[in-house]
């Protein structure tokens, strides 16, 4: 498992341009939906809106990095405001909805999605409206300019991991328990003494986080934002990471990401098939394998037990 990382980057280092482009997307979405894995697979609950969090980074990121206010903050101090906008958006989205289940739920969280990217669309004097924000400043840590591909796959991978070892001790912690009694029974868990609200706004807000993250990240890297990049289909996008891979494992979101970007891409030869065919595949995994490729029960604790049971 700690091999993984240093594989990655290994490798990555000596593909040419475009598939290193493409092996940062898949690295992206595997820390969003490593995010959204926290609501929809611990908790239970269904979040179509998840691309507003994303949203609310990036556009955090292009609003105090570039010449729209004339505004050139650091990078990590715009990294740490856009994650702590997306965790108060992760709450204000929570508080409503706290009562609310299945498609209710969805609806409502889908609308949330579609009021972002209007509200992105539509404020020409903040966002510059449909044609977006450019000339967005190269990110910097301490002095390291990451602007290459390969910088941003060395980004990337270092917030994969920590982004993976978070959600696995979120897993294994008491609110991780908290959280897998709110998915199977919410009226037992409440009868059990779990505070579900608490426990729901902290899923909300954690998984937001990790959204802003990840859109600072993806601002840093485009160097330019619109709001066509945040539409319904890129939230459903990172939902299906999440399905498809295996719900409530960090291994599967990983490996979903992973189709869910190169299919794609390895599709592109087909031109006028390919979104029927992705479709089709699509539908071909969930009917063989309606648990997600990896079942939750074969995530990071039961590998680290096998390891030491060696």
């Amino acid at each position: 498992m700690a091999l993984m990382p240093i594989a990655v980057v290994v490798v990555g280092v000596f593909l040419p341009a475009y598939p290193l482009r493409i092996l940062d997307l898949v690295l992206l979405y595997a820390i969003l939906g490593m995010g959204l894995n926290i609501v929809v697979g611990y908790a239970g609950l269904l979040d179509l809106g998840y691309v507003a969090f994303y949203a609310i980074g990036a556009y955090t990121y292009a609003l105090l990095a570039s010449p729209q206010f004339d505004l050139h903050l650091p990078f990590l101090l715009i990294l740490a405001i856009g994650a702590g906008l997306a965790a108060l958006a992760g709450v204000l989205l929570g508080i409503p909805v706290l009562r609310l289940r299945g498609d209710y739920l969805a609806i409502v969280t889908l609308g949330f999605g579609e009021i972002i990217r209007v509200l992105m669309n539509n404020l020409d004097w903040m966002t510059n409206g449909p044609q977006g924000i450019a000339r967005i400043d190269e990110a910097s840590l301490f002095g390291w300019r990451v602007s290459t591909p390969v910088d941003f796959l060395y980004l990337l991978v270092g917030l994969a991991v920590l982004t993976f070892l978070f959600v696995w001790r979120l897993q294994e912690s008491a609110l991780g328990t908290a959280l897998a009694a709110v998915r199977e029974d919410q009226d037992a868990a409440r009868g059990c003494g779990i505070d579900t609200t608490g426990v729901k706004l902290i899923a909300f807000a954690t998984s937001a986080t990790i959204g802003g993250v990840g859109g600072v990240v993806f601002a840093s890297m485009q160097r330019f934002v619109s709001p066509e990049s945040f539409t319904f289909w890129e939230s459903l996008s990172i939902v299906l990471v999440v399905v498809v891979g295996g719900l409530g494992n960090p291994f599967g979101v990983m490996l979903g990401a992973g189709l869910l970007v190169l299919v794609p891409e390895l599709l592109r030869a087909y031109a006028d098939y390919r979104q029927l065919l992705f479709g089709v595949a699509l539908v071909l995994v969930i009917l063989a394998r309606p648990m997600g490729l990896i079942r939750r029960e074969y995530g990071p604790s039961w590998f680290a037990r096998k390891l030491m049971a060696r």
